[in-house]
């Protein structure tokens, strides 16, 4: 059987993504709210994109030959009908929630994934602020019950470029609230602000891609506040646009925490793998201690 051939939906979208940021940032200019702009912020999430896309083109080949490899040990084989290519976007965007969730949870992942929350502004370029290293944290294997099951390796990565597609328009402030209907089901910028909020109520909440209804199935569901306006960037931002810096400072801190003296082989896993915050002395905080603290004293903001 031939192998299916899909589009790069992502490559193709890029001057629909051009075009709605010019939208974005004149109706903030016409009517001087939905959002704030700053020009190095917005800049070094443009060049975060672009470095994702060359760490695609230069790191790729992995994933590929991966999900190739798996391929070979599938249990069915489901074709290219158009309700396998829905099935199978349902189902990847259930793997994006595991994933996206283990990026929060997991150091290890959540060194790839922090820069995309690195800044204190929320519009469209934030959407294109990602990761230069997610090879490296091996999250493909999250996709190897779909090739098992029988979607193809093609369809699997072209589903993923239409949740990442939809992932974009959700980054913006000049969108308050959708129809009651769609808020319920699907994520929106609405939702996904509660995400990038950095305010203890809002931390390590709302992972869903295109369907909230994972949150809302698995208990990691908040809804915005309209009392606590929601707050961006990091419980302890950076301060900084370098580039390489945004890009690999979670690593560098992750590996000299684990390279430190006179730890155990425990402590040093547990400095990669716990969640973000974990240190084998108690002198940091991880979100679950940044949430009890704000439930204990009524603070608003993060501590530490």
């Amino acid at each position: 059987m031939t192998a299916p051939h899909y589009p790069n939906v992502v490559d193709m979208a890029v001057p629909l993504f051009v075009a709605a940021i010019l939208a974005e940032l004149l109706w903030i200019k016409l009517r001087r709210k939905g959002g704030r702009y700053e020009a190095r912020d917005a800049l070094t999430s443009l060049l975060m994109g672009a470095g994702n896309v060359a760490a695609g083109i230069v790191f790729g080949f992995i994933a590929w030959g991966f999900f190739n490899w798996v391929w070979q040990f599938r249990l069915f084989d489901l074709g290219t009908a158009w309700w396998v290519v829905v099935l199978c976007f349902v189902l990847d965007d259930l793997r994006y929630y595991w994933v996206h969730r283990f990026g929060h949870r997991v150091r290890w992942v959540w060194a790839s994934h922090v820069n995309h929350h690195s800044s204190q502004h929320y519009n469209l370029t934030t959407a294109l602020r990602q990761t230069w290293t997610g090879t490296f944290t091996l999250m493909m294997v999250v996709r190897v019950p779909l090739l098992l099951l029988g979607f193809h390796p093609a369809m699997v990565i072209f589903v993923g470029g239409l949740n990442l597609i939809y992932q974009f328009w959700i980054h913006t402030e000049a969108i308050n609230r959708m129809p009651r209907w769609f808020e319920a089901v699907m994520n929106t910028p609405s939702h996904h602000r509660v995400h990038h909020g950095r305010n203890p109520k809002y931390l390590d909440a709302n992972y869903a891609g295109v369907f909230i209804i994972w949150d809302k199935l698995f208990g990691t569901f908040v809804p915005e506040d309209e009392n606590e306006p929601v707050e961006y960037g990091l419980v302890r931002n950076l301060g900084t646009f370098n580039l390489l810096l945004v890009a690999f400072h979670e690593w560098i801190a992750l590996f000299r925490d684990v390279l430190r003296p006179g730890l155990t082989l425990q402590q040093r896993l547990a400095y990669a793998l716990a969640p973000p915050g974990w240190s084998h002395d108690g002198s940091r905080l991880t979100t679950d201690r940044i949430k009890e603290q704000w439930q204990t004293k009524g603070s608003s903001t993060p501590e530490g």
